[in-house]
């Protein structure tokens, strides 16, 4: 996740049609770190002078500034050092942002003056809209460098206009899992195989909140069956063609009644007592996963990195992984380059080698990011991966073909705004003692005060 948000963390959203170094040092900014939740982003200080262009790097060198929020994860994989290692005379240097509501709107002022931009900007599926619709006159065409036929057909059309050109080079993509407590299951007298479990809520999310009566009526005391009202709410709205905006790029979250029914049935879940009453990605919710809180939570793949960091040891191999109801993506980034940067051509091919299938299934391989370069499928680092808290799972095996199934959504601009204030300032509040109808008028009326800014 760009808590990406991690995992690209990040609000994510689904596949849709488009309506300094010293040695290499990182800058991060925010003490908030969210792996996937499409809150994460970011825009600091990029070291860049006022016209926006780089300067050099040490010895000679020519230094590429990435400007992200959240955690992409190409650091901490090794790809940098990889990359100076085959290209000597380049020094990478990135900043980080940790929430993408802190990275975004700057990133937007830094577009309109054409200045303070870095080599190579991360762009969130939530806001990769407005980029390719508004900006896109002040990107490289990234077509050039990177190969379409490597990427899932619906993410490469994301990140390019109408005409052609190609904004943004897809990073990763958060197909929609159900990852599980197999321990925690069959305490409340459930099947902990994964192919059981799938079937138990097969094609309706309905059937998976009534899973969520049963886990209760056996629980082991002192926990839930899901882990928050957010989480819940994403996957249900991620499997829907229509959510925010229609085709024809007008706001219709209000009226669309997939979005209400989503909303309807997460109350229903947390009226019911079967989802906890946190904030995903706040000290409180990772606490929740620390000590085994919940038995189940929707689950993109970078989502097992953060499980991961936030587990104790003895939690390893005691979760898996199965399909959700309905297929669903949750996350995905992208990669621009701004045409004003003084290395504007070596910034294009990292961002192409970066983003290349190779590249993603290493970063799926240390941190989670599920490749959206449909070619990284049949590498052995995806094919072959497990993960340590999923145990033996196949992860590679079970994420592959929920994404090449996505739904292709359509994406508005304002996404991220109106899905945080559907879950954040939304049905959170039923967990609070709110009515379902309180909730929902609470979150309509702060996200119509945020479109009206």
């Amino acid at each position: 996740m760009r808590a990406r948000t991690l995992p690209h963390s990040r609000l994510r959203s689904g596949g849709g049609t488009r309506i300094a170094r010293s040695t290499r040092k990182s800058v991060v900014i925010a003490a908030v770190a969210a792996l996937g939740a499409g809150l994460l982003a970011g825009c600091a200080d990029d070291g860049k002078d006022e016209e926006g262009g780089s300067s050099g790097g040490g010895a000679g060198k020519t230094k590429i500034t990435l400007g992200l929020f959240g955690s992409f994860g190409f650091e901490e994989a090794g790809l940098y050092t990889e990359y100076e290692k085959l290209n000597p005379d380049i020094d990478i240097d990135q900043t980080v942002i940790e929430r993408n509501e802190n990275y975004y709107p700057p990133l937007v002022n830094h577009l309109t003056t054409n200045s303070g931009l870095a080599d190579i900007q991360g762009i969130e599926v939530g806001n990769i809209n407005e980029v390719v619709n508004t900006y896109a006159d002040k990107f490289v065409d990234l077509s050039k460098y990177g190969k379409e036929s490597d990427y899932l057909p619906w993410k490469w059309q994301q990140g390019s206009t109408e005409s052609g050109q190609t904004v943004g080079l897809g990073t990763d993509t958060g197909p929609m899992g159900i990852c599980y407590r197999k321990d925690m299951f069959e305490a409340a007298g459930l099947p902990s195989d994964r192919e059981e479990v799938g079937k138990l809520w097969e094609g309706d999310w309905a059937k998976l909140v009534d899973v969520g009566k049963d886990y209760k009526a056996k629980a082991p005391e002192g926990t839930t069956f899901m882990d928050s009202p957010g989480g819940l709410l994403n996957a249900i709205m991620g499997s829907e063609k229509e959510r925010f905006y229609d085709a024809s790029g007008n706001v219709i979250y209000k009226t669309n009644k997939a979005i209400k029914d989503a909303f309807d049935l997460t109350a229903e879940a947390a009226e019911a007592g079967l989802i906890g009453n946190q904030t995903q990605f706040q000290p409180a919710w990772d606490t929740t996963i620390a000590n085994g809180k919940f038995a189940a939570m929707a689950c993109p793949p970078w989502m097992l990195g953060y499980i991961e960091s936030k587990s104790k040891p003895e939690n390893a191999g005691k979760w898996d992984v199965a399909v959700p109801p309905k297929t669903a993506n949750w996350g995905g980034s992208f990669l621009a380059v701004p045409k004003s940067g003084k290395n504007a051509e070596e910034a294009a091919k990292l961002a192409a080698w970066l983003t290349a299938p190779e590249q993603q299934a290493k970063l799926f391989s240390k941190r989670g990011s599920f490749p959206s370069a449909q070619a990284a499928y049949d590498l052995p680092l995806v094919k072959d991966a497990k993960n340590k808290m999923t145990g033996d799972a196949p992860i590679g095996q079970i994420f592959a073909p929920l994404a090449e199934k996505t739904p292709v959504q359509v994406i508005g601009p304002k996404d991220q705004i109106i899905q945080q204030g559907l879950t954040d300032n939304g049905v959170i509040l039923v967990t609070q003692g709110k009515s379902p109808k309180e909730a929902w008028d609470n979150a309509v009326k702060t996200i119509d005060n945020n479109l009206e800014k």
